[in-house]
């Protein structure tokens, strides 16, 4: 068995995915607006909210009956089920029910194995759990399905360096620095460092 590493100062992963509202594409910046809104008052209809968007808002707000709703979602079995097992295994795991979590991230997977935020989350909860192994499976899942998204290779990079992978760690975490901004480099660019420093010692 390999020995863990111990950092001096134990980095911080990412914590928690939800799903937020997905209610239509995202407008391109590169398109011309043909639908904007002329200047003058508008007046604003009320908008009916279904099941998984009451939930959402009632989420964000901290309200416990966001469970309520998402599980009103899944029993109807809509399109936005995977959506409401992902989130509402986030408040399972907030109230430390971590089975029920657990339950709720497989859940979800089973609905859409290819659901990004149930893949990441799974790996937070294996994480936390001390199976890097199982982490690093569902972090490089979750990467697969939105390479774009950092957190996923700065937590994916924690979960191999404790695993003493070192030069895998050092590439996703290098990743992680490609796609965030310098200042929120900072950190893996530190751990990067100490983990070459390591593995240059082991050769």
């Amino acid at each position: 068995m390999a020995n863990i590493l111990q950092f001096p100062v134990q980095p911080r992963k990412f914590g928690f995915k939800a799903v937020r509202k997905k209610s239509g594409k995202a407008e391109s910046k590169s398109q011309l607006n043909i639908f904007e809104q002329a200047s003058g008052n508008v007046m604003q209809m009320p908008v009916h909210q279904n099941d998984f968007d009451q939930a959402l808002t009632l989420d964000e707000r901290g309200d416990l009956k966001a469970a309520d709703y998402y599980q009103k979602v899944i029993d109807d079995g809509g399109d936005n089920a995977a959506d409401a097992y992902c989130n509402l295994g986030i408040l399972e795991s907030k109230r430390n029910r971590s089975a029920r979590a657990f339950d709720c991230f497989t859940q979800s997977l089973k609905v859409n194995p290819r659901h990004f935020e149930a893949h990441f989350n799974l790996g937070n909860l294996y994480f936390d759990q001390g199976d890097f192994r199982l982490a690093k499976l569902h972090y490089e899942l979750a990467a697969e399905i939105d390479p774009e998204f950092p957190n996923t290779y700065f937590n994916l990079g924690l979960a191999l360096a404790i695993n003493n992978e070192f030069e895998p760690a050092v590439k996703a975490l290098r990743r992680y620095t490609d796609l965030t901004p310098p200042q929120e480099a900072e950190k893996a660019d530190d751990l990067i460092r100490r983990l070459t420093e390591i593995n240059s010692s082991q050769i």
